[in-house]
């Protein structure tokens, strides 16, 4: 169940706004420039087929939106020493406030991950899981937490292969809000 809180920017003892109402959702974040939106969930999606089995789908975002590179990543959860460096390789890389030059387009085809917004002098955390598709817009300030065990499959738009890097502020904002872990233990086991 997809979560959008709001809190002030000077950190979240204060809730604006809880909601997992979709319509709510994808309006509050279109007041931003901020696309939100739903696919199917397809059970057995891996890096490998993801880009087959949304290609219809993929097709009208990079069409509608000018994309002309897609990829799929993939985490998924093992008991290796492997697995548990490249989980804090790839969540300490993004956990810090940053920007792109691009638009950051993510569809998650399996598993969930949270992106904050610092929108203004707010911060809307968009808990996404299993189809649903966020697209933040280009020099948004943001940071995204994939929880210390990730565990996802998920479709990434870019408009050229540079546009993806991070642009960090050097702010320590992240450190004052609730984690991926924080805010998913007071979320429902699953989606309905």
């Amino acid at each position: 169940m997809t979560l959008l809180t709001v809190w002030p920017e000077t950190g979240p003892e204060e809730t604006v706004l809880r909601t997992t109402d979709a319509e709510e959702i994808t309006t509050t974040l279109e007041e931003h420039g901020v696309r939100f939106s739903r696919w199917s969930v397809v059970d057995g999606v891996t890096a490998a087929n993801a880009l087959q089995i949304f290609e219809e789908e993929i097709a009208r975002v990079s069409e509608t939106e000018g994309y002309g590179y897609v990829d799929a990543m993939e985490m998924t959860p093992t008991d290796t020493d492997e697995y548990r460096a490249k989980a804090v390789e790839f969540r300490d890389k993004f956990l810090a406030e940053h920007t792109h030059d691009d638009d950051e387009d993510r569809y998650f085809a399996r598993g969930a991950g949270v992106f904050y917004l610092h929108i203004g002098d707010r911060v809307y955390a968009v808990l996404c899981e299993a189809g649903d598709l966020l697209s933040v817009p280009a020099n948004t300030t943001h940071w995204f937490d994939m929880g210390t065990e990730p565990d996802y499959v998920s479709i990434r738009f870019f408009h050229d292969d540079d546009g993806w890097i991070g642009n960090f502020t050097g702010s320590d904002i992240a450190t004052k809000f609730p984690t991926f872990d924080e805010l998913r233990s007071g979320m429902p086991a699953s989606r309905p």
